[in-house]
């Protein structure tokens, strides 16, 4: 609804996870998802280019991992909505899970996403912060000081490897706030964050009318 009042088309995507799910398979839903949405962007009065992933915690690190592992599409593919990139234009991370293998790493999140015997290999893999390139979309990041589920680390660690490619990124850290706080809409001074979001977004030019096509 929040989106919506914005005049932006929301999805909700409902990917598989663990306990009977895990990794690749919630990428490559989310990718999917990205696929969809953007093959049939014509017929849902939406702009193709203008395709945006946004996720909360451990659905942050999902939404960050769709950012840094994409392809193109397969355009010898028979099926169409594997011709469309999977590339969101824009990301949006609310207190995301971003590193496993740090310090402030979230454990469970590892866990869940490759079991407690997986390859540890996949953990630096999976460490959306180490995959960040030039080609990783624009980013905005919201996060708490006093967050001791996901510390804020995770996305300083992220905008600044977003800076260092000079991919364009705004962060946000709120010093009051637990974690999994969403649109905080009893808290006036947090929920604030929403319209930095919504600034944001103005300022991409992403909530602008589309020039015509010539």
């Amino acid at each position: 609804r929040f989106l919506n009042g914005l005049g932006v088309a929301a999805f909700v995507v409902r990917y598989r996870h663990a306990p009977y799910y895990r990794h690749p398979i919630p990428l490559t839903d989310a990718q999917r998802a990205i696929r969809i949405v953007r093959s049939r962007a014509e017929s849902y009065g939406l702009v193709g280019d203008r395709i945006g992933v946004m996720g909360f915690s451990a659905g942050g690190h999902l939404a960050a991992t769709t950012s840094t592992r994409f392809d193109g599409g397969n355009l010898k593919a028979t099926d169409a909505i594997e011709r469309a990139s999977a590339r969101p234009d824009f990301a949006v991370l609310g207190y995301p899970v971003i590193s496993f293998v740090a310090p402030y790493a979230h454990g469970g999140s590892a866990d869940g996403l490759i079991g407690k015997d997986g390859d540890v290999r996949l953990l630096d893999e999976l460490s959306a912060d180490k995959r960040v390139t030039a080609w990783t979309p624009p980013t905005f990041l919201f996060h708490t000081n006093e967050d001791n589920g996901v510390p804020p680390e995770n996305s300083i660690s992220y905008y600044l490897a977003l800076r260092t490619v000079r991919v364009p990124a705004e962060l946000h850290i709120y010093e009051k706030g637990k974690h999994g706080v969403g649109l905080a809409p009893a808290d006036p001074i947090l929920s604030t964050w929403s319209g930095r979001l919504a600034d944001w977004l103005k300022t991409r030019g992403l909530l602008e009318a589309p020039e015509p096509c010539k």
